[in-house]
């Protein structure tokens, strides 16, 4: 059967691995079979639509104005804890590892990207790489089969490693306001931070890092800024306390409760700190003149002659230019994918359609009990990773034990191709 072609034009066959997504997640997760078990590149196949490896990131990294990482130097995707501090040491840019008040220091966007790019040449992993976007799956005897824009293919594993989703959140008096009458998303792909300004005031809606990111990134290009955020500004260093990295506080605080259990969903929730800046963005928000700040709920929004009347639910009003969104994301829960693997392959999902998951393999389970050979790494994994589990941190976490997981299904599906030899025997 032909299939799904690569970048360097290799005709379709089957492959152990399939990881759909090439993001961090993706990225950091394909990088660490490479090192870690007897995979090469040619027993794993990427499948991303944009073609390059962590292109997305980039894009929305770009798109908010972000000039740094929120996660410490020692996050990133390469599996040696290092890495990234030895790249830029040996490149004379220590200085792109800034210092952060109490807190390990945060590598710069631009050294983060540079420090992936040069894991992904390493590892070759646009070998790899398929680009193409995942728009079925179903159940085959050894694993399962693949359908991408390009093609089909079978794979013994699926790894879903798609970030948050496909659904923007829009705010109740956003929805019936088209984008013609200057209302966009932050992460709509057809807005830049660097486009050509429309005259007057934009209006920033959003509490969390994403707004005062976008809103400082406006400022300091000459545009009237306000930042709108319904509730006081809420600070923290990172999206979790620390101690939720480790494993051992993961089993015992969450893996207490049923997997898929509200009481799981309730936890991450809490424990998340959602809707909050660092403190260092705060301070330059703060030191911004050309930033001005409002707190309080908009009630409705209605387009006029030169703009948009927004009307406050304290009975105040201005007009402005154009309104950005930054209110993040639906739940990852409810994506598309998330959804259409759920039903072709019938996957059990708990409270809030959240995957229940296998704690040891991050196996997706079947509704019977069995295990899928589905795995799940980032946003859908949170009820298993816990809060940690979208961000750098959790990549790597959820990689440790999905790469774990497969190097021994491949050593036992190699042993019974071989008559008992493993793949440790060749």
């Amino acid at each position: 059967m032909e299939g799904p072609m690569t970048k360097d034009g290799e005709t379709h066959r089957d492959t152990a691995v399939v990881i759909v997504g090439c993001g961090i997640h993706g990225t950091a997760l394909a990088v660490r079979l490479l090192a870690e078990t007897a995979l090469t590149t040619d027993d794993i196949r990427i499948v991303d639509e944009h073609g390059e490896p962590l292109a997305a990131f980039e894009a929305k990294a770009r798109q908010c104005g972000m000039e740094t990482l929120r996660s410490t130097y020692v996050q990133h995707v390469s599996p040696e804890p290092f890495s990234l501090e030895s790249f830029a040491e040996g490149r004379d840019r220590e200085q792109e590892l800034v210092p952060t008040r109490n807190y390990p220091p945060r590598p710069t966007l631009s050294l983060f990207l540079d420090h992936a790019q040069f894991v992904v040449n390493r590892y070759d992993l646009t070998d790899s790489l398929v680009e193409a976007r995942m728009t079925d799956v179903t159940r085959q005897d050894d694993g399962v089969t693949v359908e991408t824009t390009t093609g089909s293919f079978g794979a013994h594993s699926l790894v879903l490693a798609v970030g948050m989703g496909d659904q923007y959140t829009w705010p109740a008096w956003a929805e019936s306001i088209s984008a013609d009458d200057r209302i966009s998303h932050v992460w709509d792909e057809s807005w830049s931070p660097t486009e050509a300004g429309i005259s007057g005031e934009t209006l920033v809606v959003g509490g969390g890092i994403t707004a005062g990111q976008v809103a400082t990134t406006l400022a300091e290009q000459g545009v009237a800024v306000t930042l709108c955020h319904r509730t006081a500004i809420e600070t923290a260093e990172s999206e979790a306390d620390p101690c939720w990295i480790n494993w051992r506080h993961i089993e015992r605080e969450l893996h207490c409760y049923p997997p898929g259990s509200e009481q799981r969903y309730r936890t991450v929730q809490q424990a998340r700190y959602d809707g909050t800046i660092p403190p260092y963005l705060l301070d330059d928000i703060e030191a911004c003149n050309q930033l001005q700040r409002r707190c309080g709920t908009i009630e409705t929004v209605a387009p006029i002659t030169d703009g948009l009347l927004v009307r406050f639910c304290d009975g105040t009003s201005r007009t402005v230019a154009r309104i950005l969104l930054a209110t993040g994301f639906e739940s990852p829960f409810d994506s598309s994918v998330a959804a259409r693997v759920a039903s072709e392959l019938d996957l059990e999902r708990g409270y809030r359609n959240v995957p229940v998951l296998d704690d040891e393999t991050l196996v997706w389970r079947c509704q019977d009990g069995d295990d899928s050979a589905v795995y799940v790494s980032g946003a859908l994994a949170e009820g298993t990773v816990g809060p940690i589990a979208r961000n750098v941190v959790g990549a790597k976490r959820a990689g440790e034990r999905i790469a774990a997981t497969l190097t021994a299904r491949k050593t036992v599906a190699s042993s019974q191709r071989t008559g008992g030899r493993s793949v440790a025997d060749d």
